[in-house]
């Protein structure tokens, strides 16, 4: 999953990239509010997080401009705490609201909330024949056993897991699975699939030839 993070404070910034890293998602980052709207418009992201009191463009003008063309969810975040803000954020097209501090615990939990929501599947665990994908843990069972997967394969299960059903393309894949920094994947999805597919059987990934993938159980 790939996310973009719209933050000005550099050390929050950088801590927020380097958790959500940690978490197994693909982070693009934004310092301001003209950037972080560029990079919303021009890439199909998971989920944003936003915050409020930006340079250049506030959070709520980005937010506003950006309805106007993507339903991507937005987490923002502010440091202001009167119900009045989180009421405008809401009504102004947000779909979550935290206020500063908080515990990145529960920024994770919010995001992957919010992914799966705007995917259509609520619990956290989607079950796929005798397989099953915790969104919470990040792991993958099947019949009740663990199946070891990278951080990358398991993002791979997650997103088409969120898509069951749906055909994703290669192109959906690179755009949700690699950030703006990632240069060579040639052949990286081929791999990914080849992998998944040892461990979790030949047919869990069904090719649609010169389309993309899907999981269809």
């Amino acid at each position: 999953m790939r996310l973009l993070v719209v933050e000005d404070e550099p050390d929050l910034l950088r801590v927020l990239v380097a958790t959500l890293e940690e978490e197994g998602y693909a982070v693009d980052a934004a310092a301001d509010g003209d950037e972080g709207l560029f990079k919303a418009q021009s890439w199909d992201y998971d989920a944003i997080v936003l915050d409020v009191m930006l340079p250049r463009r506030d959070g709520w003008q980005v937010l506003t401009k950006l309805r106007e063309s993507r339903p991507t969810p937005v987490l923002m975040l502010t440091a202001r705490d009167a119900t009045a803000d989180r009421v405008r954020g809401l009504d102004s097209g947000a779909d979550d609201y935290l206020v500063k501090p908080f515990e990145l615990t529960e920024l994770h939990a919010r995001i992957r909330a919010l992914i799966r929501r705007s995917a259509g599947q609520p619990r956290p665990v989607i079950t796929i024949a005798d397989a099953a994908i915790d969104t919470v843990s990040r792991s993958v069972s099947r019949s009740g056993e663990a199946i070891a997967l990278t951080a990358m394969e398991y993002a791979l299960v997650e997103l088409l897991a969120l898509h069951r059903g749906e055909l994703v393309t290669r192109t959906m894949i690179y755009d949700h699975l690699f950030n703006e920094d990632d240069e060579s994947l040639s052949n990286l999805v081929d791999v990914h699939v080849s992998n998944v597919r040892k461990k979790l059987g030949k047919n869990f990934i069904i090719t649609r030839r010169g389309q993309g993938y899907i999981i269809d159980g």
